[in-house]
């Protein structure tokens, strides 16, 4: 996936991810939250991690290209961002990450599910 001899930036290759159509991610939330192991499989296996990993992935991307990313990297990341939202099935996820992300974009940060 990557040449050990790659000499691209990171926001080079995060804009390159997101333009083939990849959600980058930057989440340590299970593990902040204390959601490892044992309890990690379980919200696995209940096929709850829907409910954590995109969401979250939406989260820190946006935390990334407010804080770090070059100004057309923000700009592919922003688009990607709002087709991902569309695809959340759950409209109270749904409306908690668009809180969140205005939030961020207000300089707020650590936002997390």
């Amino acid at each position: 996936q990557f040449d050990v001899t790659d000499t691209r930036t990171l926001d080079e290759v995060l804009k390159w991810l997101m333009e083939i159509g990849y959600l980058p991610s930057f989440c340590t939330a299970c593990y902040r939250a204390g959601r490892t192991g044992e309890r990690f499989m379980d919200v696995c296996k209940s096929k709850q991690i829907q409910n954590f990993c995109h969401p979250n992935a939406i989260l820190t991307l946006k935390e990334y290209l407010e804080d770090y990313a070059k100004p057309v990297t923000k700009a592919v990341g922003d688009e990607l961002i709002k087709k991902e939202i569309e695809t959340l099935e759950n409209e109270n996820i749904k409306k908690q990450i668009k809180e969140y992300l205005e939030k961020i974009e207000n300089g707020e940060r650590d936002f997390r599910f």
